[in-house]
């Protein structure tokens, strides 16, 4: 009798225990959430990426660069060979060409994940970081770009045992750079179902030079987007189930010291920095538990978020553009450029829409 009432102890604290969690990551994803449609004006659909442009960064001549086909654990499956664009934004027709890739790089196994640009001030030169998750591992390919001809040279790969779980990425040099790990393991069950089970601030930042690799700030839920201010003074890391983005000041050895963080009220994933105004915009899903239930007739929504003045006792943080689903789904990445809001996603399409 004895071992039956320890046996049905174990069973209602085990059952307490999942019950207390689910409802715990409802609340973090916000699961509860009701949206209300803020559109913009003169949106139109982007050709040729239909699988998804999960993050899009931008040139100061408004060549803006484009990751597309990411399969990651949790998503809609996509049976499509990924591929980078190149959007020219002072081109009118807003049309994506294919970046020709080097016929030495493994293209069946490319997976890119999120991006950065370094523009080499001695000579010009453009280096493109991607994080590449082939077989789910987790690096980085490093690419210079030529324009005459809009194709990549592969460089390197780099990889390194505290770059585990990489999910963005941004380049402080023609090979260094600091990425955000999303998640604490790298086993995939571990990471997939215990961490998004218990949800824990266990994940970290990274910074990655040749001449050495180290954790330069930790206590994350899911550390996402990651990007510079435009003095190169500090970095934004955006937590994605936290709802925050966290100001970071860099140091001479850069190394990070935390300077406050931001409230934005929703799931935003990566981060781009408008290089004149230094306002941060922000590609955000509103309600992040329908796309953990993948039901196709109710959508994961989408948001654009914009922070001004983040280093001022008030930063006004604003919603932009919002939309059900029915538009565009699962946004990721919000940038600017004249007058233009680009908005990606994780595995549907992406938008141009003129600003208000």
């Amino acid at each position: 009798m004895g071992k039956l009432v320890c046996i049905s102890i174990v069973v209602a604290a085990l059952a307490a225990l999942f019950g207390e969690r689910v409802v715990n990551l409802r609340k973090r994803t916000l699961a509860t959430r009701e949206l209300v449609q803020n559109h913009l004006p003169n949106c139109v659909e982007l050709k040729n990426l239909d699988y998804g442009s999960e993050d899009i960064t931008i040139l100061g001549n408004g060549l803006a660069f484009i990751s597309t086909g990411l399969k990651y654990p949790g998503l809609p499956s996509q049976d499509v060979t990924a591929k980078l664009f190149v959007v020219d934004m002072k081109d009118s027709r807003k049309k994506p060409v294919e970046l020709r890739m080097p016929r030495n790089f493994d293209l069946e196994s490319f997976n890119p994940h999120g991006i950065s640009l370094f523009t080499d001030p001695r000579d010009d030169a453009v280096y493109l970081f991607v994080v590449n998750h082939p077989q789910q591992k987790s690096q980085v390919e490093l690419f210079k770009f030529a324009e005459e001809d809009f194709s990549l040279l592969h460089l390197k790969t780099i990889t390194h045992e505290l770059l585990h779980s990489m999910n963005d990425i941004v380049a402080v040099g023609a090979d260094a750079f600091y990425a955000t790990n999303d998640h604490y393991f790298s086993h995939s069950l571990l990471k997939f179902f215990v961490e998004t089970f218990l949800v824990q601030p266990w994940s970290n930042v990274v910074y990655y030079s040749p001449e050495g690799v180290k954790v330069v700030s930790e206590g994350y839920y899911f550390p996402n987007g990651i990007n510079l201010s435009p003095d190169k003074k500090h970095v934004y890391v955006v937590d994605l189930l936290d709802h925050n983005v966290h100001v970071l000041e860099r140091k001479e050895d850069n190394g990070l010291v935390s300077v406050k963080s931001v409230p934005v009220g929703s799931l935003c994933d990566n981060v781009e920095v408008d290089p004149e105004t230094g306002d941060l915009w922000l590609g955000c899903h509103p309600n992040a538990w329908k796309a953990f239930m993948q039901d196709p007739n109710d959508p994961p929504g989408s948001e654009v978020i914009r922070i001004q003045n983040i280093h001022s006792d008030e930063p006004a943080v604003t919603q932009v553009y919002a939309d059900d689903g029915q538009v565009i789904s699962g946004s990721s990445v919000a940038t600017t450029y004249e007058g233009k809001l680009l908005i990606g996603t994780v595995f549907h399409k992406a938008l141009c829409c003129d600003l208000k």
